[in-house]
């Protein structure tokens, strides 16, 4: 059963606590980090969640541009919280943001495979529920970082890899992409070959770039390590070759992961964020000018 807690709620249920700590002469607990939480499928005993932060002019009746965070960690491990800084920022530029939960191979002992099962869950779970959430079926932007990009890439181009259950009348294809260091080639040039068996190719974004690709942003540092840089040069290449938009912004000298909120200051967080609420700006899903400051 999935349960969505309205914001007005969960504000008013906020100041009460803090209003009680406060009389016990206690700490207030902390804000709560997202807004509602849903549950957007379940395996077995396993329930997986999407935390969703909203505008705070949000309407049921909206039709809102909508963003879906995966996080990374080498499909090993990792947690949404990775990107709940671009969710709270986005959330405030007027879009509905979401990060996913999927299981991993540490928590839940499963494959890559599994992996981009749950994306496309997701995915397909909030097209489903797109009147429920006030946001625009035709305007949702996958996005993640390393792992969690190429999960969101996967969405976008792998065929097959769906959960048996899933109803596949529902596309979880997104509109738009935004990519932070993705994995995007799982062969030997790339990353995670080994643990692919012989469906390296199968599971290998740019080698499934198509005509109708959805409009994407690559940000990539140009020593990463973890991912080679020419990996995003050849998938822009590809998309460039099929007609599809695909700006790559390189950042020179810096290494995998260099994005993340807390490295260097948020220097490169702010710059990346910048940049992507740009390129959604161009699609029309943002207006005005990025209220994040460089």
């Amino acid at each position: 059963m999935v349960r969505v807690v309205p914001l007005t709620v969960l504000t008013a249920t906020g100041l009460l606590l803090a209003a009680a700590s406060v009389v016990a002469g206690q700490r207030p607990r902390p804000k709560a980090t997202h807004d509602r939480t849903a549950v957007y499928k379940t395996i077995g005993e396993v329930k997986l969640r999407l935390f969703v932060y909203l505008p705070k002019d949000h309407k049921h009746a909206d039709r809102r541009p909508a963003i879906v965070f995966f996080f990374g960690g080498g499909w090993m491990g990792g947690s949404p919280s990775q990107f709940r800084e671009h969710a709270r920022y986005l959330a405030s530029r007027g879009m509905v943001a979401l990060t996913a939960e999927y299981r991993t191979k540490r928590k839940h002992g499963t494959p890559p495979f599994t992996c981009v099962a749950d994306a496309k869950s997701a995915m397909r779970w909030v097209r489903a529920n797109a009147a429920k959430l006030g946001v625009d079926p035709g305007r949702i932007v996958a996005s993640g970082g390393s792992a969690g990009g190429h999960l969101a890439a996967a969405t976008a181009f792998l065929d097959g890899f769906d959960e048996p259950t899933d109803d596949k009348t529902v596309s979880p294809r997104p509109n738009a992409l935004v990519l932070f260091n993705p994995v995007i080639d799982t062969t030997e040039k790339g990353y995670g070959a080994s643990r692919l068996g012989d469906k390296t190719v199968a599971f290998s974004p740019v080698h499934h770039v198509a005509k109708g690709a959805p409009p994407a942003i690559v940000f990539h540092g140009t020593a990463d390590k973890t991912v080679p840089f020419e990996n995003v040069e050849r998938f822009r290449d590809r998309m460039k070759a099929v007609g599809a938009r695909c700006e790559l912004v390189a950042f020179e000298g810096k290494g995998h992961g260099f994005f993340n909120t807390g490295r260097e200051g948020g220097a490169a967080y702010r710059a990346t964020v910048r940049a992507a609420d740009a390129f959604l700006a161009s699609l029309g899903y943002l207006t005005g000018p990025p209220t994040l400051k460089p």
